[in-house]
């Protein structure tokens, strides 16, 4: 079975092998070693000053930024399920907040956001998705991150990178809190989360001291020694080490130019085969599409040509299909998937199979990779 869903996404061989090694205890100078190596290769990719890795899902990381970096009111933007996570984050720890709510294929729009702060002196932090998974959204967060800097430098930004982070070089000039996860574009199990901090959220960090388990600064202060403040998810941690270290060797700059190849190249074969994506500014890290018979080619796919692919949720429940572009993808595994929902659309009587999407698939992919 391929798994082509948007997380979990595929453990490699030389990850699982890495991570299969006899476990060691994290209170170890071997530990210690592996987390120094793989906290400044998390630092070279993400290019802030300083990087948390947490035992938690993204969802903690989620929790933990606003937390430890809102003071006063967190302006929130809800084009999907994870931006709307932002705001139900706040609501449970009291936190005044503002929320802009959009379509689930709808970005945020920088007159929006500007609006809202000058309507409000009292946000201090604004969260938002790099991509919001939910609908394969892309938000343009780097132009409002740098509108919002110009306007108050001590806004707080916070950035749920999730489904981005390792997907496209991140500009994270004017963000405070870039958010990553283990099982997204770094091929893991699911479990662990990352923040990369800016200089100016560590030192709100370490003046606010807020949390017990999801303290940054207790976490700061020894992770900075390579140690973790709790059980460190050792093996995870190995596994991320392993990958960053053949990321390094492929080089960061290529995976991001193959990972955009194939996810333009496969947009334009599901529209060259009359189907529609979702988002009006698609991610990179997925292909989102728009179809009444959404679940229908998700159940052949996965029956018929071993394909595993993910749906939609709330009210996108059996409305699109999402197919990952994350990762280490072997181009001869992406190829095949795009063959099959065009045998599928066959098997639905909707069209004729003649190749065509694989035909649009490798000419985009190729032309791309040549800068084209």
């Amino acid at each position: 079975m391929l798994l082509f869903t948007p997380g979990p996404t595929p453990v490699p061989e030389f990850v699982r092998v890495a991570m299969s090694e006899p476990t060691i205890h994290h209170r170890t100078k071997e530990f210690e070693e592996v987390f120094a190596k793989t906290r400044e290769l998390l630092k070279e990719m993400i290019g802030l000053p300083e990087v948390l890795m947490l035992a938690s899902s993204g969802s903690g990381a989620m929790e933990a930024s606003v937390r430890s970096l809102c003071r006063k009111k967190v302006l929130t933007i809800n084009s999907g399920k994870f931006g709307e996570r932002f705001s139900k984050i706040a609501k449970a720890f009291n936190i005044p907040y503002v929320e802009i709510k959009n379509e689930w294929d709808t970005p945020a729009s920088l007159e929006s956001v500007m609006e809202a702060l000058k309507n409000d002196s009292e946000i201090d932090t604004f969260c938002i998705q790099a991509c919001e998974s939910a609908g394969g959204l892309r938000h343009s967060y780097e132009v409002i991150a740098k509108a919002i800097k110009e306007y108050n430098k001590d806004i707080m930004v916070i950035v749920d990178g999730i489904t981005a982070m390792g997907v496209e070089k991140l500009d994270v000039s004017c963000v405070d809190a870039l958010i990553g996860g283990s099982q997204k574009a770094f091929m893991l199990p699911p479990g662990m989360s990352i923040i990369g901090l800016s200089e100016a959220a560590i030192k709100i960090i370490e003046e606010r001291n807020i949390g017990f388990y999801f303290n940054l600064a207790t976490e700061l202060k020894n992770q900075r020694k390579n140690t973790t403040a709790w059980t460190a998810p050792t093996t995870i941690i190995i596994g991320l080490c392993a990958f960053l270290q053949k990321a390094k060797e492929i080089g960061f700059d290529k995976i991001y130019q193959e990972t955009k190849a194939r996810s333009l190249a496969t947009d334009a074969a599901m529209e060259g085969i009359g189907l529609m994506i979702y988002p009006k500014i698609p991610a990179l890290s997925m292909s989102a599409v728009f179809d009444k018979e959404a679940e229908e080619i998700r159940k052949i796919l996965k029956s018929e040509f071993g394909v595993n692919i993910a749906g939609g949720q709330d009210d996108l429940k059996g409305k699109i299909f999402r197919i990952n572009h994350m990762g280490l993808i072997p181009l001869s595994e992406i190829s095949w998937v795009v063959n099959a929902v065009e045998l599928s659309l066959e098997r639905l009587g909707r069209r004729k199979f003649n190749g065509l999407a694989n035909q649009i698939f490798l000419e985009k992919y190729y032309l791309s990779m040549n800068g084209k």
